[in-house]
């Protein structure tokens, strides 16, 4: 099953490598398949050093960090996916937050959840009917249940 990272998913593993976040990210192989646009890696880059500063960890293992929870998600240059969804995606999020374009536009592309922690975002697209998003506590759950079958 794909699921579309989120960039608050990433930055939350890396500032906590014992959650519940790096623990689904780092233990799911088989299970699911973390996509995520390249844009998100620019994201994390840019706060590598306030990661530093809340985190207490040298920017050397902010990015080591960074390497190993990011390691099961494949990345994938928004090039691949076609203009009509970004548009539509971009209508869908220019009044929640428009740095989440890309996130809708993939979910949409590969018909997949948003795995995300950005409750603005989740009841936003909730209220336009964009069922598509998943909690922490439900991608949980659903693995939990996918590994007693």
């Amino acid at each position: 099953m794909k699921i579309i990272v989120d960039a608050n998913i990433v930055f939350s593993a890396i500032l906590n490598t014992n959650s519940k976040i790096a623990d689904l990210l780092l233990n799911s192989k088989g299970i699911f398949d973390f996509i995520a646009p390249d844009y998100l890696l620019i994201e994390t880059k840019k706060y590598h050093k306030k990661i530093s500063v809340i985190s207490k960890m040298t920017l050397t293992d902010v990015v080591k960090v960074e390497n190993k929870v990011t390691k099961p998600i494949t990345f994938i240059s928004g090039i691949h996916i076609p203009q009509s969804k970004w548009i539509k995606a971009e209508k869908m999020v220019i009044d929640i937050d428009p740095k989440d374009t890309p996130y809708v536009a993939f979910s949409m592309f590969f018909k997949s959840k948003i795995w995300s922690g950005d409750k603005v975002l989740r009841n936003g697209l909730i209220s336009k009917e964009f069922m598509n998003i998943i909690t922490t506590e439900e991608l949980f759950e659903l693995r939990e249940m996918i590994r007693k079958k």
